[in-house]
């Protein structure tokens, strides 16, 4: 499925890249991912990290998106590109990446497996995927809402910072009106409980306005999950934004 993919790297950060350097030229069958931050609201988290150098322990937790459904392999999922991306921009610094994504999720489930990992474990981080398959079913808005606020009443409970991951844009969206609340709902009680939000979906949205045609080769054979160009870029994003900016990379994936 995704065998037909060429990424190519063409700067793996802006302080090493030359000056002067063009990002490549993307045809009508090619996505290019260009640097971009899905939100401004982590950027405290870089102070704090480049402050020490202990080993940091990430969790990455969600649905099909985080455990990876559509990458070639567990090595191109998020959660493995961001660790080694972030592991780079804090100059080798040890980092545990925990992925524990479980496909097919909704809110509920989810949320009892985060509760759970905050008990048992110390995590610096925490990465909450949520909202994707809650907006593609369907369901109660408000108890959604809840979900959602319990989330990060838990984390704030065990004083592990946490960073909300919001649902996928991709073309074949249903009830658009429907799946947008959703999003929508995740930002709003995010911001009132004063927790990030990668918005993960105006990220992709944009993508998809600015080259409908190349966006088809971030996502998977199923045109809902994303394919190893698409996860990278996500990743990319991610680390822009829990870094302060600092990784600078421009993948192109084609599909011929």
């Amino acid at each position: 499925m995704l065998a037909g993919f060429r990424i190519r790297l063409a700067c793996a950060f802006a302080m090493l890249a030359p000056l002067g350097l063009q990002a490549q030229q993307a045809n009508a069958t090619e996505f290019v991912c260009r640097p971009s931050t899905l939100t401004r609201d982590a950027a405290d988290l870089a102070s704090a990290w480049k402050g020490g150098s202990a080993p940091l322990r990430i969790l990455a937790i969600g649905s099909s998106s985080t455990e990876g459904i559509g990458a070639s392999g567990k090595d191109k999922t998020y959660p493995a590109r961001l660790g080694s991306l972030l592991r780079e921009g804090l100059g080798g610094r040890s980092i545990e990446m925990v992925n524990a994504g479980i496909g097919g999720e909704t809110a509920p489930q989810t949320l009892l497996r985060l509760k759970a990992a905050l008990v048992d474990g110390r995590y610096d981080l925490v990465i909450w995927q949520v909202g994707t398959n809650d907006a593609v079913n369907g369901g109660d808005l408000g108890t959604f809402r809840n979900l959602v606020a319990d989330g990060i009443a838990a984390a704030k409970q065990a004083r592990t910072r946490l960073v909300i991951l919001d649902p996928q844009f991709y073309p074949g969206i249903k009830e658009t009106a429907r799946y947008r609340a959703y999003v929508d709902a995740i930002a709003d009680v995010a911001r009132t409980q004063a927790v990030p939000v990668l918005s993960r979906y105006q990220a992709m949205l944009s993508w998809y306005q600015r080259d409908a045609e190349g966006f088809m080769a971030a996502l998977a054979g199923d045109r809902f999950h994303m394919s190893d160009a698409g996860y990278g870029c996500l990743a990319q994003d991610i680390a822009r934004s829990l870094l302060g900016d600092k990784p600078a990379v421009t993948l192109t994936a084609s599909a011929r």
